[in-house]
């Protein structure tokens, strides 16, 4: 695969669309599997690794659970082998890759001799780029989409920023629709009662946003 190729391979992250019923039903498999014994199936074992690390600096625990407590690399991992379309399944695998290029440049370290903190600084780097890098980046990755545009030199810092937007988002989904967060920290309500369109804060949740 040329150097063009790759950069194609990677989208924005927004391509993500998420096929409910098949999703709901892996993210609830994925919430009992025994953390020390997974493999990932889709990923390879290292950026499964990769991808645990950065969700657990996306989704640190706090007072509320955080990624490896929902096993949200499982449910990412899985959704990519079981329900992602084609074009997603190549984008995300481009993106994981891309990372550890670019790991590799920031730390001048492999993946799999990553600290935590490593991951960290990484993570820091792109999701917490200046507006003016990120439309940079966003520049790379959407000119390798027009088939009439010049040759584009591989960029795995782009490559990387799509690649941490796109985890980022369905983690973010993940952990919003699991079921200990649907019921311990949104605002959940197991049976409805009518539509209110006005009501004090207090109660509406508190400000909550409302659990599905």
């Amino acid at each position: 695969m040329n150097r063009r190729q790759v950069l194609k391979n990677i989208g924005l992250g927004a391509g993500y669309v998420m096929v409910a019923p098949a999703a709901f039903n892996l993210l609830q498999s994925c919430k009992s599997e025994p953390k020390n014994e997974w493999q990932p199936v889709f990923l390879n074992v290292t950026n499964g690794m990769a991808l645990t690390h950065i969700l657990d600096v996306i989704l640190p625990k706090t007072d509320t659970p955080g990624a490896s407590d929902l096993n949200i690399a499982q449910f990412i991992d899985a959704y990519m082998d079981e329900v992602a379309e084609e074009g997603q399944k190549k984008e995300f695998e481009a993106g994981a890759n891309a990372f550890a290029l670019s790991f590799k440049e920031n730390l001048d370290k492999d993946l799999k001799d990553g600290e935590h903190e490593d991951f960290e600084k990484v993570v820091a780097k792109y999701l917490g780029a200046d507006k003016e890098t990120r439309d940079a980046y966003v520049k790379v990755i959407s000119a390798t989409q027009d088939p009439e545009a010049p040759e584009v030199e591989f960029d795995a810092h782009a490559g990387s920023y799509a690649y941490l937007s796109a985890v980022r988002d369905l983690g973010i989904w993940a952990w919003k629709n699991s079921e200990e967060v649907g019921e311990n920290v949104l605002w959940y309500d197991p049976i409805p009662g009518v539509y209110q369109g006005c009501l004090p804060l207090e109660e509406a949740g508190g400000g909550k946003t409302m659990s599905l």
